[in-house]
């Protein structure tokens, strides 16, 4: 069975792009490995540093630099640039200048100079371009890894793509990067987190600007952390002394500039849309986002994307109190950035796409995590504990869409979120481990099957080796070709 995977959003630039500012030139993307501005540099977690994840959470190793990637067989994955939010720091917290340049250095491990930068930072749009051209720097260029020669590409289209598989043999390998973007703040908003500050019209022509792109972005994720003058965002911080910075528009709904974006993205006659990434928004800006797509949108076919996403188990954000599968519910942590039943319909009915995220805080319930807990090392156990976690995603999902009379294994994918400020899910640090996923995946699939089978609708009825394999990456491979 083919392991390898499609990962829906990642961060391999974060790190080593972070690190580039402590060099003279800033921002270069080294091409010899070795250096930690390098997109290449390959760190995997020791002892030492499993240790520490598990103990504090802390994720200081690399997990999808271009190394691990190649490592792992990956042939496509999708990018997520992403200007850092300034509002992750503080000029002083409890009395301590700095306090939170060390909370937010330990858990995306940036550096110095980088957070410096960030804080002054009055340009958004700037950062995003800068990021995009670290990317290009090395577009291209080889490597040598295990005796064979790697490069990768960015591309344009499902062509190239096509057109890049085709030129790979036994010891010359691609890797095809797809971009897209996390946070429209991207576009020069929510500078300042007391008041607006954004221009409309500088706004929408980085808009116009990103379309025109040569490599257009797959899809941009509207809301993140913080509020951007676009849309309200759901809680994602749990850094107590990080919290506080989130309240602005927590919860809000859609504003008036963010449905000129969201009309910019969505405009398709120049062949150019940019759709929606979901995850980050609030339930209310959800709620509004589905309702334009109703009422102004209903034959354009816009796909729902959740890139980066885990479900809770509730039947729906108006009826948040209706139990949706029953005994489904304890298994998922009980948060609003979390999607409910009746997203996962409106996604599949869409022809969208649901990236998992391996993130411990998303997954599972505070019991579930603590179930899939060992306390006498066994890396089988571990995996067969931790990997139900993603299972149990996979399973849900199914058995919504199935009850729905739909095709029930079409939008499962993986969205890692790793090298960003996450948590993995311990046993699968990082993109090395996605075989290990795999393999557990499919007996958690078998079992499922050999018990549950005849429960399900007969056109849902294919085998486990055909589930794992749209999980890993044939729906996300689908996704792609419909949409670029």
């Amino acid at each position: 069975m083919d392991t390898s995977y499609i990962d829906l959003h990642c961060h391999p630039s974060l790190k080593p792009y972070s690190k580039s500012f402590k060099y003279n030139p800033t921002k270069q993307n080294a091409l010899d490995p070795n250096r930690k501005n390098s997109i290449w540099h390959y760190s995997p977690p020791n002892f030492l540093e499993k240790f520490v994840n598990r103990l504090v959470t802390l994720t200081k190793f690399t997990q999808t630099d271009l190394t691990a990637l190649a490592k792992t067989k990956t042939k496509i994955v999708i990018v997520a640039l992403y200007p850092f939010e300034k509002h992750f720091f503080g000029k002083e917290v409890i009395g301590i200048k700095g306090v939170t340049d060390v909370l937010v250095n330990l858990a995306a491990s940036i550096s110095q100079a980088r957070m410096d930068n960030i804080r002054s930072n009055e340009n958004y749009f700037e950062d995003l371009v800068d990021e995009y051209n670290y990317y290009l720097q090395l577009h291209n260029q080889v490597q040598k890894i295990d005796g064979k020669i790697y490069t990768y590409r960015i591309v344009t289209s499902s062509q190239d793509i096509e057109a890049n598989l085709t030129q790979e043999n036994e010891s010359k390998k691609i890797i095809n990067i797809i971009l897209s973007i996390e946070g429209g703040h991207s576009f020069n908003t929510g500078l300042v987190l007391s008041k607006n500050t954004a221009n409309k019209n500088e706004v929408l022509r980085n808009v116009s600007a990103v379309k025109n792109w040569k490599h257009r972005p797959l899809f941009l994720t509207l809301a993140h952390h913080f509020y951007n003058e676009l849309c309200g965002h759901a809680r994602s911080i749990s850094i107590s002394l990080l919290k506080k910075n989130q309240n602005r528009g927590l919860n809000s709904g859609i504003t008036e500039l963010g449905y000129e974006v969201i009309k910019l993205l969505l405009d398709n006659s120049e062949g150019k849309r940019i759709p929606i990434d979901i995850k980050h928004m609030s339930t209310a800006s959800r709620k509004a986002y589905y309702k334009l797509l109703d009422a102004k949108y209903t034959d354009e076919n816009i796909p729902i994307i959740a890139s980066h996403a885990a479900c809770n188990g509730k039947h729906s954000i108006v009826q948040w109190d209706k139990v949706g599968i029953k005994n489904h519910r304890e298994w998922f942590a009980d948060i609003d950035i979390n999607f409910y039943d009746s997203e996962l319909i409106r996604i599949a009915k869409s022809n969208g796409i649901f990236g998992i995220q391996l993130d411990e805080r998303r997954i599972g319930s505070k019991k579930e995590i603590n179930n899939s807990k060992i306390y006498i090392p066994n890396k089988r156990k571990q995996l067969k504990k931790k990997s139900l976690l993603v299972w149990r995603q996979v399973v849900h999902i199914a058995e919504v869409l199935d009850e729905q009379n739909l095709f029930c294994w079409g939008i499962q994918s993986i969205g890692s979120d790793f090298d960003g400020i996450v948590n993995p899910i311990n046993g699968l640090w990082t993109a090395e481990n996605m075989k290990d996923l795999a393999e557990e995946m499919l007996n958690h699939a078998k079992d499922y099957l050999s018990n549950n089978l005849n429960n399900l609708n007969e056109f849902n009825r294919i085998s486990a080796e055909s589930i794992v394999a749209r999980v890993m990456n044939e729906n996300a491979m689908l996704f792609i070709k419909r949409n670029y």
